[in-house]
């Protein structure tokens, strides 16, 4: 089977004991998280970040269906294999968070510690409800050329249609340098199998049960609509019940916590890794 893309990173000198794979979202990449991930094992030396590009995105092309948030479970399996030590900790943002629960719920290595989701809702959404911005940035895709000649130019595009600058440049990074130009590097029809199986899987159970010792942050943005508030009522009940489960709504985040409130998330996540009491509250 072939191997997930990777990067490996590491406090300065340091020789991990574990590692703690980071999984982005939908349309995403692991140069996502290179930032955040530095800052964290500079935190705790201890744990090495393996920051993955999942399958159909960034360098994981050429992966066989069917697309589904269990076969990108499986991918993580295979790629935990030929890390230098134990995948001890998993964190997933939207899309990813589901693929760690999943990945959660059948680690053959029962090591797992420390399991971080980041705006990613664990139940079924039929029709996407709550990431309907991700549905129309995928379908604008679809519409746009697939070669450009230069990075700006496939910006413009994205900004002419109605989207922000910053998220034109953060898709820019799916464009790859071919021949005199950039190519865009997304299998689309993969792309949107993978997030259909997103909307409909649900994994509620695996938060109301998570696997022995393992600690879960379950981060919301507070300005995101992927959470609704039947959702969060659950989500408050399971962390009420549960000493294993701490649920932190992040008032000033929306969807993408990592670029609206980084500190924020950098903290809860270096204290998931490095233990510590869990309690519920908000930013």
């Amino acid at each position: 089977m072939t191997t997930l893309a990777h990067s490996l990173v590491t406090s300065k000198g340091a020789s991990p004991e574990k590692w703690v794979l980071v999984l982005h979202g939908i349309l995403g990449s692991r140069s996502n998280w290179r930032g955040l991930a530095r800052k964290v094992v500079a935190e705790c030396p201890e744990w090495g970040a393996c920051l993955v590009d999942l399958r159909m995105h960034g360098d994981s092309g050429g992966y066989p269906p069917p697309h589904t948030v269990a076969a990108a479970a499986a991918d993580l399996e295979a790629l935990s294999g030929v890390l230098p030590g134990p995948v001890a900790g998993v964190l997933g943002h939207s899309f990813g968070g589901k693929v760690a629960l999943a990945y959660a719920r059948s680690h053959s290595q029962d090591k797992l510690e420390s399991l971080v989701l980041v705006d990613s809702n664990p139940g079924a959404r039929p029709g996407g409800r709550g990431s309907e911005g991700s549905l129309t940035v995928l379908s604008m895709l679809g519409g746009l050329p697939r070669a450009w000649v230069s990075r700006d130019d496939f910006v413009e595009a994205v900004v002419a249609r109605g989207h922000s600058e910053l998220l034109a440049r953060w898709l820019a990074m799916n464009l790859a340098a071919m021949g005199d130009g950039y190519q865009l590097r997304l299998d689309l029809d993969a792309i949107a199998d993978l997030l259909d199986d997103y909307f409909r899987t649900d994994l509620w159970s695996v938060l109301e049960a998570p696997p022995p010792a393992v600690r879960v942050e379950l981060i919301v943005g507070g300005a995101s609509s992927v959470f609704d508030a039947a959702d969060l009522r659950r989500a408050e009940a399971i962390a009420e019940a549960s000493g294993m489960v701490n649920l932190e709504v992040i008032e000033s985040a929306g969807h993408w916590v990592h670029v609206d409130a980084p500190e924020a998330l950098l903290t809860t996540w270096a204290k998931s890794l490095g233990g510590g009491t869990l309690g519920g509250g908000t930013v």
